[in-house]
C-alpha cells in the first residue's frame, strides 16, 4: 500500500528532518577510536588502564574536538591534566582553543582510569563539524571542566613548591634551633610545672628565634587555607586572584604575613586576658599548648595532602574534607585538655577558667570555622 505525500507534506517532513538532526547530531570528520593505544600498569591503588592517541589539529580549522570520558578517568592532554571526571561525561572542545593552548599540529590525548572500569566503557574521540547540542556550550558541567582544567595544574605546581620551601625553612631552623626546635616539637612538654611558671616575659615571644618559628608555621597553615580555598571554592579565588602559580606563591606568602601579624596579636589579647583574668603567667602556657596542636595539624594536613597530590589527584577533594574535619575536633579537644590542665595546675576558680577559655578560644574558633564552612559552600 502506496501513501502519496504532497508538496505541502514533504515540505514539513523535510524540515522537521532536518531540524532534528541538526539539534541531536553533528558530523563527524574524523574518528580516532580505532587509533587507541593501551597499555596497563599498576601502583598503591590498584591496576590501572592508560589508553592514548594523537589528534591531528591543523585539519578542519573550524571543527570541534567531541569527547566521551567514562567515569573515574582522568584526561590529560600533552601531558597536562586538563580534567578529572567523577561520572561519565560528554564534552567537546574548539579545535582554534587547542591550537592557541599548545600551539602543536598534533596533540595527544591520555585517559587513565582504573582497569575494571575499561571493561566496562572505553573513551571516544571525534572530530566533528558543529556542536552537537548548541547549549552545551554554556553548561555547568563545560564551564566546571574549564575550571578544573586552569586551577589543577597550578595547585600541584604551588603546592610541591610551597613544601619544598617549607621543608627547607625547617631544616635550616633545625640546623640553627636544634634545642629550641626540640622544645616546641614535644607534645607533652606543656604539662611540665615550669610551663606554668612566673619566669620569662614578653621578650620570649617576640624574639627572632621563636618568630621564625611561627613564621615556618604560618607558612604551613597559610599553604592549606589556599589549597582548600583552591579545591572547595575556585570561583571565589578567581574573582580575586589569577589562577597562575606565581599569583598563588604571592598570596601564600602575604597569607603568612597577616597570619604571622594575626598571632602576635593573639599572644598579646591572651596575655591581656590573663592578667583580667588574673591568671598569672598562664598565657606562655596556653599559646605554647595550641602552636603544638596547630603545627601538628598542619603538619599531617601537608604531608597527607601531599601524598594525594602527587598519587591520585581526584581523591584530594574528600580527604581534604576529613583533614579538615578532624583538625577541627582535635582543635577542640586540645582546648578541652588545656582547660583541664590549667585547672589542676592553676589556683584559679572554674567559672572564671572557662569563661576566659571560651572567649579566648572556642568562640573565635568556632566563628572561624563557620566562616570557613561558608566560603566552601
Amino acid at each position: 500500500m502506496k501513501v502519496k505525500l504532497g508538496n505541502r507534506s514533504r515540505l514539513i517532513l523535510g524540515i522537521l528532518f532536518f531540524g532534528i538532526s541538526h539539534l541531536g547530531f553533528s558530523q563527524v570528520l574524523e574518528n580516532y577510536d580505532g587509533f587507541w593505544i593501551s597499555k596497563t600498569s599498576s601502583s598503591w591503588f590498584g591496576p590501572s588502564t592508560e589508553k592514548e592517541v594523537k589528534i591531528p589539529i591543523s585539519t578542519f580549522p573550524e571543527s570541534f574536538v567531541y569527547f566521551q570520558v567514562p567515569k573515574n578517568s582522568t584526561l590529560f592532554i600533552e601531558g597536562k591534566l586538563w580534567g578529572l571526571f567523577l561520572q561519565d561525561s560528554l564534552f567537546y572542545l574548539p579545535l582554534g582553543t587547542l591550537r592557541k593552548e599548545f600551539e602543536k599540529d598534533t596533540l595527544t590525548v591520555t585517559f587513565v582510569s582504573e582497569a575494571k572500569n575499561q571493561q566496562n566503557s572505553a573513551p571516544s574521540i571525534t572530530k566533528i563539524a558543529s556542536p552537537p547540542v548548541p547549549k552545551i556550550q554554556e553548561s555547568k558541567g563545560v564551564l566546571a571542566l574549564w575550571q578544573e582544567r586552569l586551577l589543577t595544574q597550578p595547585i600541584k605546581d604551588f603546592f610541591v613548591i610551597s613544601l619544598v620551601v617549607v621543608l627547607s625553612l625547617i631544616a635550616v631552623y633545625r640546623i640553627a634551633y636544634p634545642y629550641l626546635l626540640g622544645v616546641l616539637l614535644r607534645p607533652l612538654a606543656v604539662i611540665k610545672a615550669e610551663d606554668f611558671s612566673e619566669s620569662g616575659g614578653l621578650q620570649k615571644v617576640f624574639s627572632l628565634d621563636i618568630l621564625f618559628f611561627l613564621f615556618i608555621v604560618s607558612l604551613m597553615l597559610s599553604q592549606c587555607l589556599i589549597t582548600g580555598s583552591l579545591i572547595f571554592n575556585p570561583e571565589w579565588v578567581q574573582g580575586r586572584i589569577e589562577p597562575h602559580f606565581t599569583s598563588l606563591v604571592g598570596a601564600w606568602l602575604l597569607g603568612a604575613g597577616i597570619i604571622l601579624l594575626l598571632t602576635v596579636v593573639k599572644f598579646v589579647i591572651l596575655r591581656v586576658m590573663s592578667y583580667l583574668f588574673e591568671l598569672g603567667k598562664a598565657e606562655f602556657a596556653h599559646f605554647f599548648y595550641l602552636l603544638r596542636l596547630i603545627s601538628f595539624g598542619c603538619a599531617v594536613l601537608m604531608a597527607v595532602s601531599s601524598f594525594f597530590v602527587l598519587n591520585d589527584f581526584t581523591a584530594l577533594k574528600s580527604i581534604f574534607t576529613l583533614l579538615v574535619l578532624g583538625f577541627f575536633w582535635v582543635y577542640m579537644l586540645g582546648v578541652l585538655g588545656l582547660f583541664l590542665l590549667m585547672m589542676n595546675r592553676l589556683d584559679v576558680k572554674n567559672y572564671h577558667l572557662f569563661t576566659y577559655l571560651c572567649i579566648a578560644e572556642i568562640v573565635p574558633f568556632l566563628i572561624l570555622s563557620k566562616w570557613i564552612l561558608v566560603l566552601g559552600q
